[in-house]
């Protein structure tokens, strides 16, 4: 009994049914609590009645859309384990991630229709009007009086940035800790609105903010994916109060023409995380007086485990902040020993937002923890004396030159301080003389003058030591980037002439 949650959408549903709970922007659908309380008792009984049961697994492969977040629901209802798959892989690619979580039944949505009928799964149901009547005529399946917190309600397959993902495992427990950690962050109320537009296939399109934002019963809009032009003509009409984005984003919001004339002042939050947020993009948003919060978690951490305070977004710009209420934390050397105050180490993650592991994979589970407790997280980090956190870089990316450590994130932020330069990815490569050099890809920025090779060694060389300087750069259109707006390193040597 002390070791349980409850239904989300029925108690909502109870302490609020006339709030708005969720609104589709595209297709102008609005559902109240007492509304979504409706549809996904009906949702969780059409799932019944299509054989899936208790730890049975759901597939949903759709852009973003209401429906999706009724079939999340309606599995936490009846115990079943929802799959989100991304719309953006190829058949034989999701194929893969089937034969590993083996679903009984797939929902999907129209734009992806000639991917889902070329799926193995049997049983298939196509939102829009299938689902609708299926809906009218199903049978409500009741909310349970209570679920274990531990139980597993989805799976969310890793992005996939050195190989073949694996699928995480969410339970309710992470879900309810990764609210605490991300409400309390930014003070989140049922007075908030927030606007959906990243993948759901991804940790942060269901969990910053659309689900917290649930729990705390508050309004979320739903966009079909992310549009710079579309989410600034939001701001103008609705009033957001928070938001939640990844670098990527931010950088094409500011590049948009209407971004300096829309009411941005009125997000009392604009959160950051996924991948490193350069310093000049800071600035750039410092400009017009909004404080981005970086932040930093993993798909494996629920995912909110530190978020930048709004005063360190300006004064400490480059820190993650601290570690979240229900977050422990540690940085660890080679041989697992805590390291000093301003040392370089790997951090670990522990707490109630933590996965307990991998589907279908103990021996990877296994692998992934230190005593069974701390999540390696293979993240480099540091710690400054007021206790904030800074990320290094990712410990499989560092490279040794010359018998010293190059972290690829310090050489990428100096590189996208220069103003031909949009975004930077660098990787190591073998050399004959320094073990390994610096490989540097470069995004250039639209508008401005190609920067030469030479202009951009002088650049970094004048703000690193020479060590750290790339050796050579590759000119790029397009990075190959996860749904989180990581770039894939372990693709970028496919670019290289």
């Amino acid at each position: 009994m002390r070791d349980v949650v409850f239904d989300i959408a029925a108690a909502r549903a109870r302490l609020g049914p006339d709030r708005v709970a969720l609104r589709d922007i595209a297709r102008d659908v609005t559902l109240t609590y007492a509304a979504l309380e409706a549809r996904v008792a009906r949702c969780a009984g059409l799932m019944v009645a299509s054989g899936v049961g208790h730890g049975d697994r759901v597939g949903v492969l759709c852009r973003n859309r209401i429906a999706f977040f009724e079939v999340l629901l309606a599995c936490a209802r009846i115990g079943a384990v929802m799959v989100p798959l991304s719309w953006r892989a190829p058949v034989a690619e999701l194929e893969g991630l089937l034969a590993d979580s083996a679903p009984k039944l797939l929902f999907f949505g129209a734009e992806d229709a000639e991917s889902a009928v070329q799926l193995s799964t049997k049983r298939r149901i196509g939102f829009d009007e299938d689902y609708e009547m299926r809906l009218r005529d199903a049978t409500p399946a009741v909310a349970r009086d209570f679920i274990p917190a531990e139980e597993c309600w989805y799976l969310i397959y890793t992005s996939g940035t050195t190989g073949a993902p694996k699928g995480v495992v969410q339970t309710h427990r992470m879900a309810h800790a990764n609210y605490v950690n991300i409400a309390q962050a930014i003070d989140l109320t049922g007075a908030d609105v927030t606007l959906n537009f990243l993948p759901l296939y991804h940790t942060a399109g269901i969990n910053l903010h659309t689900l917290p934002v649930l729990m705390a019963g508050g309004a979320v809009l739903v966009a079909p994916s992310f549009d710079a032009g579309t989410v600034l003509e939001v701001l103008k009409r609705e009033k957001l109060t928070v938001m939640f984005a990844v670098p990527a984003v931010y950088q094409q919001l500011a590049m948009h023409p209407d971004f300096a004339t829309s009411p941005l002042s009125q997000v009392r939050s604009w959160a950051c995380g996924g991948a490193p947020l350069p310093d000049a993009l800071v600035e750039a948003y410092r400009a017009h007086g909004i404080r981005v919060q970086n932040g930093m978690g993993m798909t494996e951490t629920g995912p909110t485990a530190f978020l930048a305070t709004p005063g360190n977004a300006w004064t400490k710009i480059g820190t993650v902040g601290r570690p979240q209420l229900l977050t422990a934390v540690r940085i660890v050397d080679a041989d697992g020993a805590d390291v000093q105050e301003g040392e370089t180490g790997e951090l670990l993650f522990a707490g109630p937002a933590v996965t307990p592991g991998y589907w279908n994979k103990p021996a990877e589970t296994a692998a992934a923890f230190i005593d069974g407790v701390w999540l390696k997280s293979g993240d480099l980090a540091r710690r400054d004396a007021e206790g904030d956190y800074f990320i290094v870089g990712r410990a499989k990316d560092m490279y040794i030159s010359g018998g010293s450590n190059v972290y690829p994130a310090e050489v990428e932020n100096v590189l996208a301080d220069h103003p031909g330069v949009l975004e930077a990815a660098i990787v190591g490569e073998p050399d004959d003389r320094w073990g390994e050099v610096g490989c540097a890809y470069i995004l250039p920025r639209p508008g401005q003058t190609l920067p030469s090779e030479a202009e951009l060694t002088d650049f970094v060389r004048t703000r690193l030591a020479a060590y750290k300087t790339p050796k050579r750069f590759v000119f790029v259109t397009e990075f190959p980037r996860t749904a989180a707006g990581k770039v894939q390193k372990h693709k970028l040597k496919e670019l290289a002439p």
